[in-house]
């Protein structure tokens, strides 16, 4: 399987937190409610194999807010932004599921990508 790779695209800091992204959710990082203490130390307890992800809590929220935003503002975009990045379906796989080319869903993501981008740049504004 090809690596995705980031540094030197126009969006790629933002591609690349949208992949870190993607990790955070799939490990169930900021799903909140637990039965108990007990269960959440047996959750959490990965057996040192680490996390493969980098990336705060605060900031993988502020991504999950901004693509539930495009979600709901664009849903097509926003599933194929969850799908790539959230799901680590490739552009094909999303392609074949929606009837749609390979090219089609990669200029929806680039879209999707910028709107993600335009979305986080109050924080940064911030920072």
């Amino acid at each position: 399987m090809k690596k995705r790779q980031y540094s030197n695209k126009p969006l790629g800091d933002t591609e690349w937190l949208l992949e870190q992204w993607g990790w955070w959710r799939m490990d169930g990082e900021g799903v909140p409610g637990y039965v108990s203490p007990l269960y959440r130390l047996i959750r959490d307890n990965k057996g040192g194999a680490g996390t493969r992800y980098n990336i705060a809590d605060a900031m993988a929220l502020a991504i999950d807010s901004a693509v539930a935003r495009l979600f709901k503002r664009d849903q097509q975009m926003g599933e194929f932004v969850w799908l790539y990045f959230g799901a680590k379906w490739t552009a094909l796989r999303i392609g074949r599921e929606n009837g749609l080319s390979e090219g089609s869903v990669r200029q929806a993501l680039r879209a999707g990508v910028a709107w993600v981008d335009s979305a986080l740049e109050s924080l940064r504004e911030s920072a």
